[in-house]
C-alpha cells in the first residue's frame, strides 16, 4: 500500500507543527519551504488539515499555523484514512470494470491488507511521530531564506 503524495505532505506538515508545539507558529509558506514542497500543495494540505480539526490556522499579523490542542492524541491511522478517503486498493469498479470482480479473491485480500496497514498506524499518535530523533530533526530544518539574519546570508554567500 502506498499513501498519496497529498497524505504524505499532510503528515509531514503535521509532524513539523507537532515538533514546534504551541510556542512556535509557522506560516504555510515557511512550512512549504522547510519541507521542500510547492506552496500551493502545502496550502491545500493545510486547508484539509484545518477542516479535520488537526491544525489551527490563524490569519493576520501574528497569525500562523499550530497543531490544535488535542491533535497530538489523534491516531495516525484515523488521519491517514481521512486524508486518503475511502476506496479499494485497486480499481475493480473503475470506468472499465475488471471482468473478474464478481469472483475475485484478490479484492478481499487487498481490503484486509489495507485494513492491516491502517491498524498499524492506529497504534501511533501524532505525538509519537515526533519523539526522538524525529522531533529534533524537524526543528533543525533550515529557516526559510527570508527569515535568516542578514549576517547568515552574507556568511553563506562568502562560504
Amino acid at each position: 500500500m502506498r499513501l498519496t503524495k497529498f497524505t504524505d505532505l499532510s503528515l509531514r506538515i503535521v509532524m513539523r507543527l507537532a515538533a514546534a508545539g504551541q510556542d512556535e507558529l509557522l506560516t504555510t509558506r515557511e512550512a512549504a519551504e522547510q519541507l521542500a514542497v510547492p506552496y500551493t500543495h502545502a496550502a491545500k494540505a493545510v486547508h484539509r488539515l484545518a477542516e479535520l480539526g488537526v491544525v489551527d490556522a490563524r490569519r493576520g499579523r501574528g497569525g500562523g499555523l499550530a497543531l490544535s490542542t488535542s491533535a497530538e492524541a489523534f491516531s495516525v491511522g484515523w488521519l491517514a484514512r481521512e486524508l486518503e478517503g475511502v476506496g479499494d486498493v485497486v480499481g475493480c469498479d473503475d470506468a472499465v470494470p475488471c471482468p473478474l470482480r464478481t469472483g475475485c479473491r484478490l479484492r478481499g485480500a487487498l481490503r484486509r491488507a489495507q485494513e492491516a496497514f491502517y491498524a498499524v498506524l492506529d497504534e501511533l499518535t501524532i505525538a509519537d511521530l515526533v519523539a526522538g530523533p524525529t522531533g529534533p530533526l524537524l526543528l533543525s530544518l533550515p529557516a526559510p531564506a527570508h527569515h535568516r539574519p542578514q549576517g547568515a546570508d552574507a556568511a553563506a554567500a562568502a562560504g
